[in-house]
């Protein structure tokens, strides 16, 4: 009996000891995960992918999303949601990969932006424009014939811009708050100058226009009080020897990308700008936390050239070159990916490698997270790598 009572004693402290090291273990790995993250700031992103997927590393990417396959097939991210826009439907994918929302639709230019956990498909040149989150439609807008789309954006609160052109002016930019109601809360509208595009920025509304001055072209910004109906911009500043391609904000900061160079500004003044320094602009992202991501070529075709980072300030943070095809850039969080032709690449702000990955098929786009994961976009299916 003692003998049998003694073997029970045993027993018993043997899950004890079982669960200790289990604790010894995880408190081994949360300070090598502390420790990295201390260094690096990546170690809190391996954590976050092991208890969000259950794992942090996936060599080969698993599918996670079906799509109907369309050469004018556009993408967005919406958290662990994926929006798909062709030229024939709008679709949105939750994140175990099923249909939530979809509609057909009818477009000859697609569109899709996202910004503020929501995401706008729009017709450059046409007619119709839908505004979606993870849950679904929030919003449908049909312009008139004479009056079509021409640019929106969504800022990180998910106010929307709408540009479009706009019968006995030289266009209008409406914005639509953050409860996106049906009818604007503010409307400019541009009598002497051609209008590009806007962007909502805290209590004003970017406006970019073109217009000559001296026989040359100049892009100006203007900043219009979205309290007041005034058609004079409270402040304004010019871009000069480049056409605006995209505005956006990096950290409180306007950041303009032109076919010449980079411009942040603040406050309506210019505080800091990039050059290209007469090379050709392939593709940017104003997607990261603290950097734009610049692709520039030497050559107006080729592959030859250079990726650049630059900071709020138009300070260059990393640079690298380039003498390979890239299929894709895509900026998030701390993190930029870089689809070449064979192989995906995965660096931090300052263009020092963080993960890679061979052998991505017929890949053409990849989809940065600011997790450090992946998602890589085939003609009908998506996949994801984590690091």
């Amino acid at each position: 009996m003692s003998d049998k009572r003694g073997d029970k004693s045993k027993e018993g402290r043997r899950p004890v000891r079982s669960f200790l090291s289990f604790l010894l273990m995880l408190a081994a790995v949360l300070l090598v995960v502390l420790l990295a993250a201390y260094r690096d700031g990546t170690g809190f992103d391996v954590l976050r992918r092991y208890l969000h997927y259950g794992r942090s590393e996936q060599v080969g990417g698993e599918t996670v999303y079906h799509y109907d396959a369309a050469s004018k097939n556009r993408f967005a991210l919406l958290g662990d949601s994926l929006v798909v826009l062709s030229d024939a439907s709008l679709s949105l994918y939750g994140s175990a990969g099923e249909e939530v929302w979809s509609t057909p639709v009818t477009m000859t230019s697609p569109a899709l932006v996202s910004g503020g956990g929501r995401a706008a498909a729009y017709d450059v040149g046409g007619t119709a424009l839908y505004v979606l989150d993870q849950s679904g439609l929030l919003l449908e807008l049909t312009a008139g014939e004479e009056e079509p789309y021409i640019s929106a954006t969504l800022n990180a609160d998910g106010e929307l811009a709408v540009t479009a052109q706009k019968k006995g002016y030289k266009g209008c930019v409406k914005v639509y708050d953050r409860a996106l109601g049906p009818e604007p809360s503010f409307e400019f509208k541009s009598s002497r100058r051609f209008v590009l595009d806007g962007y909502v920025e805290g209590d004003d509304l970017a406006v970019v226009t073109l217009g000559q001055e001296n026989g040359v072209f100049v892009t100006s910004i203007g900043l219009y009080d979205l309290s007041k109906d005034a058609e004079e911009p409270r402040s304004s500043y010019n871009i000069s020897g480049g056409l605006a391609a995209a505005i956006g904000e990096q950290e409180g900061k306007t950041a303009v990308v032109t076919d010449a160079s980079l411009v942040f500004a603040s406050g309506g003044e210019i505080t800091g700008t990039y050059s290209y320094g007469g090379a050709y602009l392939r593709d940017y992202d104003l997607g990261g936390t603290g950097f734009a991501a610049l692709l520039l070529n030497r050559y107006r075709s080729g592959s030859v050239g250079r990726l650049v980072t630059v900071d709020k300030n138009g300070e260059v943070l990393g640079s690298l070159d380039v003498r390979e095809e890239v299929l894709s850039v895509s900026a998030s969080g701390r993190y930029l990916a870089v689809l070449y032709a064979d192989r995906l690449a995965v660096y931090n702000q300052d263009l020092q490698p963080y993960a890679a990955l061979r052998g991505t098929g017929d890949a053409r786009e990849a989809l940065m997270r600011p997790d450090g994961s992946v998602l890589l976009l085939s003609a009908g299916f998506a996949s994801l790598f984590l690091p």
